[in-house]
C-alpha cells in the first residue's frame, strides 16, 4: 500500500491537536506507515513508547453455542490457542426470551439450545479433566475455563436476531409487571445458576447482555425501563452476596436504530455498551463496499448514509454516553460479491449476486465468510483505503470482491480505541471466536494492541 499523497490530505499541525476525526486520520496513517515499514508482527504496537505500559482496556468475545457444530469449535479451543489467556469477557450467545399473553401474562427466559449448553457429554475438556456430570456441554467447559482464569468474566446474551425475540422485547418492556418477572427469570436461571430442574451451575455467568434487534420509536422509552429493572434486581441480588453483577447490551451502529434509544439514560444504567461497528454494508447490497471502515470515503456513492464507525462513536460520545463505557466492535468475517466490475479495483462497484462461500467455510452461506478462510484465499490481491482505513480483497479474474478485517487494520483500530479522546474508549469486542483462524491471530492483535498481553 503507498501513503503517497497523504500529506497533503492530513498536514502535520493537525497532528498536535486534540483528537478529532481529522487529526486522528493523520496519526492513524503514521501508526500504519511505521507498522509497514517495521516489518513486525501484527501484535506489535511500532507507536507505542519502549517504557509505556497502557492500562488494560475490556477485550470481549462473543461465544456461539451453536459453534459446536458446524465449525467443531469449542470452548477448549480458547485454552489451546491461548486466546483464554487475553479476553477479559466471554459473552455466550444466546437464551431466548418469552412471553404468554393469554390468560395471566408472563415473561421469562428460555434455554435456546440444551444439548449444546449443558447435555452434550462430548465435548472436549478444557483443563485435561473428564466431565463429571450431571452438567455437561457449553456451560460445563465454561466452568472449567473459569477455573483456570477465575479473573474472566463471562455473562449470558439474551435475544439476538430472532424475529420471535424482538417480538417479546417488545411487549416484554411495555409492562412493568412483565419487565419484573423477565429480570427475575433470567437472573434465577443464569446469575443464580438455577438451569434446569434439578441442574444448577452457580457462580457461572457474571451478569447479562441485553440483544434487543433492535427497539423501535415506540420502544424508546421501555428499554430504558427495561434496563432499569434488570440493574435494579441485579444490585439486589449483589448486595445480598457482595458482588457486582454485570448488565451490558449489544447497542446498535446505524442512526436508524440509536436514535430509538435513550443513549444517556442507557449509559448509566449499564457497565459498557457493545457497540457492533459493523455490517454497514453487505453483500445484501448490490454494490461492493467496506462492511466495517473506520472513517469514510469521498469516493462512496453512500456516503450520505454515514455508516462508518467514526461517525457512530461520535454519535454515542455527543449523546452522553462516557468513553470508557462505549466498547468497540470488530467482526470476524467478511462479505463478497461476484460479478463486479474491474473499475477502481473493484470497489463501489455494481454487483448482480454474492460471492461464493469458500470450500469449507462454517458459514456455509454465500455473501459472507469468517476470517479464517478469507485470509487463506488464492488469486486474489489486497488493497487497503487510505481515507477509510480499510482492506479488501478483488480478483479482476473472477469479479470477485470481499470486505473484512485482517491485523493492520484490527490493530488500527485499536489504536482508534486507545486514542479516540484522552483516556481512550472502554475497550472492543468481536464477534466471533469460531470465525478467527486457528490461531486466534485477530483476537491476539486486538489483546496485545489494547495491553492484555
Amino acid at each position: 500500500m503507498s501513503t503517497k499523497g497523504t500529506a497533503m490530505k492530513c498536514p502535520v499541525l493537525r497532528c498536535v491537536h486534540a483528537f478529532s476525526r481529522y487529526s486522528f486520520y493523520c496519526a492513524g496513517v503514521t501508526f500504519l506507515a511505521a507498522f509497514l515499514a517495521s516489518g513486525a508482527n501484527a501484535q506489535s504496537d511500532p507507536v507505542r513508547e519502549e517504557n509505556e505500559t497502557p492500562t488494560p482496556k475490556i477485550l470481549a468475545g462473543y461465544f456461539e453455542e451453536w459453534s459446536i457444530y458446524a465449525a467443531n469449535y469449542n470452548v477448549a479451543n480458547l485454552q489451546q490457542n491461548r486466546v483464554a489467556d487475553k479476553i477479559s469477557h466471554l459473552i455466550y450467545a444466546f437464551a431466548n426470551i418469552s412471553v404468554t399473553t393469554s390468560g395471566t401474562p408472563s415473561a421469562s427466559c428460555r434455554i435456546a439450545d440444551s444439548w449444546a449448553d449443558y447435555q452434550s457429554p462430548y465435548l472436549p475438556s478444557v483443563n485435561g479433566t473428564p466431565y463429571a456430570g450431571p452438567l455437561y456441554g457449553n456451560f460445563a467447559a465454561l466452568q472449567q475455563l473459569k477455573q483456570l482464569h477465575p479473573d474472566l468474566k463471562i455473562l449470558i446474551s439474551l435475544g439476538g436476531a430472532s424475529a420471535a425475540n424482538t417480538a417479546a422485547f417488545s411487549t416484554i418492556a411495555a409492562s412493568a409487571n412483565l419487565r419484573s418477572q423477565l429480570a427475575a427469570s433470567c437472573i434465577d436461571m443464569f446469575v443464580n445458576g438455577n438451569i434446569a430442574p434439578g441442574l444448577s451451575a452457580p457462580d457461572l455467568f457474571d451478569g447479562i447482555d441485553i440483544d434487543w434487534e433492535f427497539p423501535v420509536t415506540a420502544d424508546k422509552q421501555n428499554f430504558t425501563a427495561l434496563l432499569r429493572e434488570f440493574r435494579k434486581q441485579l444490585e439486589a441480588l449483589g448486595q445480598q452476596n457482595d458482588r457486582h453483577y454485570l448488565l451490558t447490551i449489544a447497542a446498535p451502529a446505524a442512526p436508524e436504530n440509536y436514535s430509538n434509544i435513550e443513549l444517556h439514560k442507557v449509559g448509566e444504567l449499564l457497565d459498557f455498551l457493545n457497540v457492533g461497528t459493523y455490517d454497514y454494508h453487505g453483500s445484501w447490497e448490490s454494490t461492493s463496499n467496506f462492511q466495517a471502515p473506520l472513517f469514510d470515503s469521498r469516493q462512496n456513492p453512500g456516503r450520505s448514509d454515514n455508516f462508518y464507525i467514526e461517525f457512530t462513536i461520535e454519535s454515542y460520545l455527543d449523546a452522553g454516553v462516557p468513553a470508557r463505557k462505549i466498547v468497540l466492535g470488530v467482526p470476524f468475517y467478511g462479505y463478497g460479491w461476484t460479478q463486479v466490475e474491474d473499475e477502481h479495483r473493484g470497489l463501489y462497484q455494481g454487483s448482480s449476486r454474492p460471492a461464493p462461500s469458500p470450500s469449507g467455510d462454517s458459514l456455509a452461506t454465500p455473501g459472507v465468510a469468517t476470517y479464517s478462510s478469507i485470509q487463506r484465499l488464492t488469486g486474489f490481491t489486497r488493497y487497503f483505503d487510505a481515507e477509510t482505513l480499510a482492506p479488501w480483497l478483488y480478483s479482476s479474474e473472477s469479479g470477485t470482491f470481499w470486505t473484512y478485517d485482517d491485523p493492520i487494520s484490527v490493530a488500527i483500530k485499536m489504536f482508534y480505541v486507545n486514542r479516540r479522546i484522552p483516556g481512550g474508549l472502554g475497550g472492543a469486542f468481536f464477534w466471533a471466536f469460531k470465525d478467527d483462524d486457528p490461531a486466534g491471530t485477530l483476537a491476539k492483535t486486538m489483546a496485545s494492541e489494547l495491553g492484555r498481553r
